[in-house]
């Protein structure tokens, strides 16, 4: 959905495109790196195992409050999402 802003410049309503930063891969990613099932991660983040694995299937998108609680529990674990120079992000162990 666009609008126009009060100087009369197209935009975009709500959310900012591509504003999420975990992709179904690197949340694959970041569970291998952890050694952790998709029951484990669903565990440590409150997200159901279904939806892990239907997002890593890329099944269907997650919101964005999913997704914080899914990085929320991937960064208490140990891993950090590292911004490249591409605009691209990565995964490591901290």
């Amino acid at each position: 959905m666009f609008d126009n802003n009060q100087y009369g410049q197209l935009r975009t309503m709500g959310q900012a495109i591509n504003a999420k930063i975990l992709t179904p891969a690197l949340c694959r990613g970041a569970r291998g790196l952890l050694d952790w099932t998709q029951s484990e991660l669903g565990d440590r983040s409150g997200v159901s195992r279904s939806t892990v694995r239907d997002y890593e299937g890329n099944r269907h998108d997650i919101h964005r409050a999913t997704e914080a609680q899914l990085r929320l529990a991937f960064e208490s674990g140990g891993v950090s999402f590292v911004s490249l120079d591409d605009d691209t992000v990565a995964v490591c162990v901290r």
